[in-house]
């Protein structure tokens, strides 16, 4: 039996977007989607940013959607004449059904390259992975994303810097790197990438139960359930050390988990954090820089910001 979900869909200036989306995510307890009002792909080579975006939210429709419509509206009446643009529209609510909600997707996301080798296509489309292709299949969810969002991709681009010892990783001359953790792991992704690329051991964490059984259906999807251990453990009792640790959630949470994220590293390994509004790039340098790690590159795309650390050996 499918299920219907209500979508509340907002149009506001792109300086409010994270505020909104923060909201939305504690009002629906799902993720949302971000839409620039000109998007016809979800390739982000031929995304250009407008003032004006939509995000949208998903609950289902059993919910007591009436009472989450007025407190959208409301905060969108208290918040919103604080941005340059901003016109207080209430929230435009739709009912579709889950299969519906999957194939309206369909017709917009399509495969996607991230730096020299990687692809992320959806499970529908066909893709030629000759010559090196590294091919992460991933499809739309109704919690989670495609995989194409800017902090995403910086993660994906910098781990295949580390795996094939170029760009700004490839001075250090340290071996293939076995170990890797993901650190609020999402749609699993990342993990997937990293078993692609050769790493042998694993670990994929996230709070949310709901990101756990997705990463572990994408897993599935990609073939890498051997590698790869997901699950809801706490970061401070996963055991043992990694080269690679990568975390992928907001700033402020990369500056509290600091310590535990470089404990959690190997000397002569990287640690990459990305999830980071440019804006509070500063907050996590200083969170990191008490702990001797060399910041090896800068990733930014756009208002996100994503930091390559070296721990030295």
């Amino acid at each position: 039996m499918s299920t219907t979900w209500v979508e509340l869909s907002c149009d506001v200036p792109s300086e409010m977007v994270d505020q909104l989306a923060d909201f939305l995510m504690e009002l629906t307890g799902t993720g949302v989607s971000i839409e620039n009002l000109s998007l016809d792909t979800f390739s982000l080579d031929t995304l250009e940013e407008t003032p004006i975006k939509t995000v949208k939210a998903y609950f289902a429709a059993d919910a007591d959607h009436a009472n989450k419509v007025a407190e959208l509206s409301a905060y969108l009446a208290a918040f919103g004449p604080q941005y340059v643009g901003f016109i207080f529209q209430p929230p435009r609510v739709s009912y579709i059904q889950e299969e519906d909600w999957a194939n309206n997707w369909k017709a917009h996301f399509t495969s996607a390259r991230v730096g020299t080798r990687i692809v992320i296509k959806p499970s529908w489309e066909d893709f030629d992975a000759s010559g090196g292709i590294i091919l992460l299949q991933l499809d739309p969810g109704m919690a989670f994303g495609t995989g194409t969002h800017p902090t995403t991709r910086l993660c994906l681009e910098f781990l295949e810097e580390i795996f094939f010892h170029e760009g700004s990783f490839g001075s250090f001359g340290y071996p293939a790197p076995k170990g890797v953790l993901d650190v609020g792991t999402g749609t699993g992704i990342l993990a997937i990438a990293a078993a692609k690329m050769g790493a042998e051991r694993i670990v994929a964490i996230d709070i949310d139960p709901q990101a756990v059984a997705i990463a572990r259906e994408n897993l599935a999807m990609n073939g890498a359930t051997g590698e790869i251990l997901v699950s809801d453990t706490p970061l401070a009792d996963v055991d043992g050390t990694f080269d690679i640790v990568v975390s992928n959630i907001l700033a402020e949470e990369l500056a509290r988990l600091a310590t535990e994220l470089v404990n959690r590293l190997n000397p002569g390994g990287f640690l990459l954090l990305s999830g980071i509004l440019t804006e509070k790039e500063e907050l996590v340098v200083a969170a990191f820089s008490e702990f001797g790690l060399t910041l090896a590159a800068t990733g930014r795309h756009g208002e996100w910001s994503c930091l390559g650390y070296y721990r030295e050996r």
